[in-house]
């Protein structure tokens, strides 16, 4: 087994827009597990290093960007478990290494690059037989952690959380997203805020990963169909773009709460959360939980810091 249990603090949010609004607002700061593993990556990590290790497999590759979380999360993950790992680094290599593949690399992990033509067939069968053709017998995580293994480890993320009526996460590919719907107790919903611009589109991936999800053997719940949506208009001109709004919003929102944010994701979804209550979307007297997925690494590839 893996030996990684660590609390992920709750932090009630007092503010004029939440007292106008009549709701109670709460952050799970899952940024604040552990100072390399945490947020969404660690869940969506962990059942793919369990199966790993199942298969006595001591090596694993797996698929990023030059600022990857990802990459960040499973170098570090890597190395405290005992395996040896590849990062396919999308792009040409660029001297020196940015801090996130800095990091990857002080933590053992091998870092090999593919031109963007040749990245995209990442999910082929042809491309990950020459990567274990090249490398021998090894155990890939899809870009991300967005497999199965990633759905069910983020089933856990708010499974014991029964109090809060609406769970508010930021989307990326909606492996986080799968796993919290599944997750859900009668009463509750979640919204989703996809950060890249037409995120509509991943309104189909989630059903996706749903239904094959409860097609798998893999551990499901025993219940009715979750209530989940997207809200797509927070994404502040796509992945990995900031504008003054959101930046100015971020950086008042940490001094007035003491809760960093990452710019690519977790902000996009504070942002929008708090426009909707200025709007009334919510009920009074509703529960809200903001899952703080981490990834501030992240900012100090906008060359934002933080």
């Amino acid at each position: 087994m893996l030996d990684f249990s660590f609390d992920s603090p709750i932090q009630q949010i007092h503010s004029e827009i939440t007292c106008r609004a009549g709701v109670d607002l709460y952050v799970l700061r899952l940024d604040c597990m552990h100072p390399w593993v945490n947020g969404n990556k660690w869940f969506k990590l962990k059942y793919n290093l369990l199966e790993a290790k199942q298969k006595n497999l001591t090596t694993l590759l797996t698929f990023g960007g030059a600022y990857s979380n990802h990459i960040f999360a499973t170098a570090a993950a890597g190395n405290l478990f005992g395996f040896h790992a590849i990062g396919v680094i999308r792009g040409e290599e660029r001297l020196p290494l940015n801090p996130t593949l800095s990091f990857a690399v002080q933590q053992g992990m091998q870092l090999i690059y593919l031109d963007r033509q040749t990245y995209r067939q990442r999910h082929t069968t042809e491309l990950q037989a020459d990567l274990q053709q090249r490398f021998g017998e090894v155990f890939i995580i899809p870009e991300g952690g967005s497999n199965l293994n990633g759905v069910r480890g983020c089933m856990e993320i708010v499974s014991n959380w029964t109090e809060f009526d609406i769970i508010c996460v930021a989307c990326g590919t909606g492996t986080t997203l799968a796993g919290i719907v599944l997750s859900l107790h009668p009463g509750q919903r979640a919204i989703g805020f996809p950060v890249l611009k037409k995120g509509e589109f991943l309104a189909e991936e989630i059903d996706s990963l749903l239904t094959n999800y409860l097609a798998s053997d893999l551990p499901a719940p025993d219940r009715a169909s979750a209530s989940w949506e997207l809200m797509c208009d927070y994404h502040a001109g796509g992945y990995a773009k900031v504008n003054d709004e959101l930046l100015m919003f971020s950086q008042q929102f940490t001094q007035e709460h003491g809760i960093p944010l990452d710019y690519v994701y977790t902000a996009k979804m504070f942002y929008g959360v708090m426009d909707l209550l200025k709007q009334g979307f919510f009920r009074k007297g509703d529960r809200l939980l903001l899952v703080h997925t981490g990834g501030l690494q992240g900012n100090r590839g906008l060359g934002i810091g933080g």
